[in-house]
């Protein structure tokens, strides 16, 4: 699969963003997500358990992940996206990019706002980090458009990866 130079551009901002040297072999094609109205993802990691899945040829586990709000209804509600094991930041300066009403026990909201995303790493000390343990809350009302990036530990197998052309 060839990346054009709107992929090659997201890519490089995510790799810049953990690492200068991390290599593009790392990660996975992009993948884009679309929720309408009761429309979910279930409570899950982005790590694997299953050694099927975390072979050479997939490049070991998946070590890092972005999630990108790229686009959303302007009437959109719900739709966040939760950690429910991570206290929520302090402070009323958060409030436009975390629910600040959700109580204590629901750990973190992100809000879909647009443009913004949310990122973490999934591996500490050479396993997952159960604390990453993340779902896509129902959207009530509208419609979101999410981005996921994810880098593996190493060179994931050609036939996985995008292709950079040119």
């Amino acid at each position: 699969m060839s990346s054009d130079p709107v992929v090659q551009c997201i890519e490089n901002r995510a790799l810049s963003f953990q690492s200068l040297s991390l290599p593009r072999t790392h990660l996975e094609p992009i993948q884009l997500v679309h929720y309408s109205v009761g429309e979910k993802y279930h409570a899950h990691t982005d790590w694997f358990t299953s050694s099927s899945q975390t072979t050479g040829e997939f490049g070991g586990n998946r070590q890092s992940s972005f999630f990108v709000y790229v686009a959303a209804s302007d009437d959109i509600l719900g739709g966040g996206t939760q950690f429910p094991l991570l206290d929520a930041p302090e402070g009323e300066e958060w409030c436009d990019y975390v629910n600040c009403d959700a109580g204590w026990e629901e750990g973190v909201i992100f809000r879909p706002v647009v443009r913004n995303a949310v990122f973490w790493r999934n591996i500490k000390g050479g396993v997952g980090d159960r604390r990453t343990l993340h779902a896509g809350l129902p959207v009530q009302r509208g419609w979101k458009l999410g981005m996921n990036i994810w880098t593996r530990e190493g060179a994931l197998n050609e036939k996985y990866r995008s292709v950079v052309v040119g």
